[in-house]
């Protein structure tokens, strides 16, 4: 049975009515399955512009995990202040930093990967306030600190100088004893002498 032309053109529009709507959705699906992936920076502590006392890490909290993340903290002489690797722990992203911090501003310079491999990266600023420093020693506490001064010398103290006149007498009577002992000695030796010329001139007599 021959089709009518106007079947022709109603089932042509259809056709191609569903050909756009395919297309449409092709193209939505292209464009929108990349942009799921991606993630972003959705908060940070300290938080941009944010005066803060002396911090001790960065946080940088993204809308999804993301991947070998980077993090540098610079000071306005452009010293970094980043202390170690950062760690990722769910969506959130730590530095620590070297502390304290300076009271001064600090620029924080990050980049990471997202889920669908699609690098990010971003800036932001903090002001530190409220750092202390160690007050330097006096002059005056260093000599209070100091110990004391050491003792005169053995040489000028009075039991020092008594040391050397007990071992000179000492000495002194030592070399009396021996001196005596001698004397004892020689009397001895000449006594029994005089008793043996004198026992031997008795016998002759």
């Amino acid at each position: 049975m021959p089709v009518l032309p106007h079947a022709r053109r109603a089932l042509g529009a259809a056709l191609a009515a569903a050909s756009a709507t395919v297309l449409t959705l092709a193209a939505a699906l292209a464009f929108a399955a990349p942009a799921s992936a991606h993630t972003a920076l959705t908060g940070s502590n300290p938080e941009e512009g944010a005066t803060v006392a002396p911090p001790s890490e960065i946080v940088l909290e993204f809308a999804s995990e993301v991947k070998l993340p980077q993090v540098v903290v610079t000071d306005e002489s452009d010293a970094r202040h980043e202390l170690g690797e950062p760690e990722t722990a769910g969506n959130d992203v730590t530095q620590a930093l070297k502390a304290p911090l300076p009271n001064g501003g600090y620029t924080v310079g990050w980049r990471a990967v997202s889920p669908d491999g699609h690098p990010i990266s971003g800036t932001f600023e903090f002001t530190v306030e409220g750092a202390t420093s160690a007050a330097p020693s006096s002059p005056a506490q260093s000599s209070a600190g100091a110990p004391p001064a050491p003792a005169a010398s053995q040489a000028g103290s009075p039991a020092a100088a008594a040391e050397p006149a007990s071992e000179s007498e000492g000495t002194s009577a030592g070399w009396l004893w021996i001196g005596l002992g001698a004397l004892v000695v020689v009397l001895a030796a000449g006594g029994a002498v005089w008793f043996r010329r004198s026992k031997g001139a008795g016998a002759q007599s």
